[in-house]
């Protein structure tokens, strides 16, 4: 997991996002009406990191360092617009997982917060299976409402918590920026 500093990785993190948002909209699922993610990953000022295995981007999110969220309160580690390589056969769901919890652990921050586009009912297919897999890996979903982008969204917290051995699995070069300084993030 490493920060994406040149302009070819931000332009694959954005082609990754393309991809994935046409996969997500084949299967019915939503994708953001009110940003240009695309854009945000191709944005120099824009944090982009990425997971990569033997050079190949398999996901791309921005990670941030926030005090509070309007939804949730206290610091955390928000990860914004993650996306995966369509139809990858690994579980990139679990690594991501791990790694956000065990990265927001080092940074001393208590939880890992993320949103994920939900415009219609949670308990509605093909929604729920998605929203299920990512309770199955230890996420609490704390309900839906406008997301930070202004689009519906299920809005989760998962613990931080130390995960010796990790870096084994997954190498991190990772340092999060724009730590929490006491003051809300909206």
């Amino acid at each position: 997991m490493r920060l994406l500093s040149t302009g070819a990785e931000r332009a694959e993190a954005a082609a990754l996002v393309q991809d994935r948002q046409h996969g997500l909209t084949q299967r019915g699922l939503a994708v953001p009406t009110l940003v240009d993610v695309p854009a945000k990953f191709r944005d120099p000022q824009t944090p982009v990191i990425g997971l990569f295995e033997d050079g190949l981007l398999l996901a791309c999110m921005i990670p941030q360092a926030l005090d509070d969220l309007y939804w949730g309160t206290g610091p955390c580690l928000f990860l914004d617009h993650i996306h995966t390589l369509p139809d990858h056969p690994d579980d990139l769901a679990r690594l991501i997982t791990l790694w956000a919890s065990d990265c927001a652990a080092r940074h001393d921050l208590p939880l890992v917060r993320t949103e994920m586009l939900a415009c219609g009912d949670l308990l509605a297919e093909p929604l729920a299976s998605l929203l299920r897999r990512l309770i199955d890996l230890g996420w609490d979903l704390r309900g839906a409402g406008p997301g930070r982008n202004g689009d519906r969204a299920a809005r989760f917290d998962l613990r931080a918590e130390q995960r010796h051995g990790l870096s084994a699995l997954i190498g991190c070069r990772v340092e999060l920026h724009g730590a929490p300084t006491g003051q809300a993030s909206k």
